[in-house]
């Protein structure tokens, strides 16, 4: 049977994954107990193949799917609904604005303010047993992927991201202080959507092109983020929530063919 392309999302107690056209999710509930649940994905344009605009619609796509879990499965808990990641938020938005206001040479300043929009991700990653669940997750589909034991650690894993999001993000950003002063917010906003576009066509570059000396360097930041924060040795508790949820997903797709 060929295998699907999987992804997926640590919650802060279980795992959610999606498919081709299904999600299944699955938590620890406070009983102890495994719920779990799965739907139908909502698509956006899915045959849209057109580079720069397919990436940002498939994040669209994977982000819709997060009211369906919580009404499918109250019991969720999304990383970013913690108090100190909104916090964080505001803060790097300040720091943004800070660095591109001070004398520091352009590509300084933007790639200061690139890292700070991106360090309230870092931040939701961590505490609690998120980190473990994140490696839970990257072990199931990994196994599924490959038949033999996983790391905690995926080649596909969102965290890869955040090198080209850093280099596509400064580019945009220094472009768009380039624009007249009133054109500048809006410039701002579609250097914005064109960076996660770019980011995501270089991600998929390295995904062909795994050995690249260019791939690896621009993998590396997200492998240090995989290794050094965001995920941890699961538990066998926590990985027979990800195996629930991956077997949601998977039977959800079956039903959908």
């Amino acid at each position: 049977m060929e295998k699907l392309r999987l992804g997926g999302m640590a919650l802060s107690n279980g795992v959610l994954v999606h498919g081709p056209t299904s999600w299944g999710a699955a938590v620890r509930a406070r009983d102890g107990s495994i719920r779990s649940a799965a739907g139908t994905k909502r698509r956006f344009a899915p045959n849209v193949t057109t580079p720069f605009i397919r990436g940002p619609l498939r994040l669209v796509e994977a982000l819709a799917v997060l009211p369906d879990v919580r009404r499918a499965l109250p019991d969720a808990r999304f990383p970013f609904e913690r108090p100190r990641v909104g916090a964080t938020m505001i803060a790097g938005s300040v720091a943004a604005g800070v660095a591109r206001r001070s004398r520091l040479s352009l590509p300084a300043r933007e790639a200061i303010a690139a890292l700070a929009t991106i360090a309230p991700a870092a931040l939701a990653l961590r505490g609690g047993e998120l980190a473990s669940y994140h490696g839970a997750e990257h072990i199931s589909i990994g196994t599924y992927e490959t038949g033999e034991a996983a790391t905690k650690e995926h080649d596909r894993c969102g965290g890869h991201l955040v090198g080209p999001l850093l280099l596509s993000s400064a580019v945009a950003s220094a472009l768009a202080a380039r624009a007249p002063s009133r054109a500048r917010p809006a410039a701002r906003v579609a250097g914005a959507v064109g960076a996660v576009g770019a980011a995501v066509e270089v991600f998929a570059w390295m995904g062909r092109h795994p050995d690249s000396p260019v791939s690896r360097a621009l993998a590396r930041p997200g492998h240090e983020l995989q290794t050094r924060v965001s995920t941890a040795e699961p538990t066998a508790a926590q990985l027979a929530v990800a195996q629930a949820a991956l077997a949601a997903c998977l039977d959800a797709e079956e039903t959908t063919r």
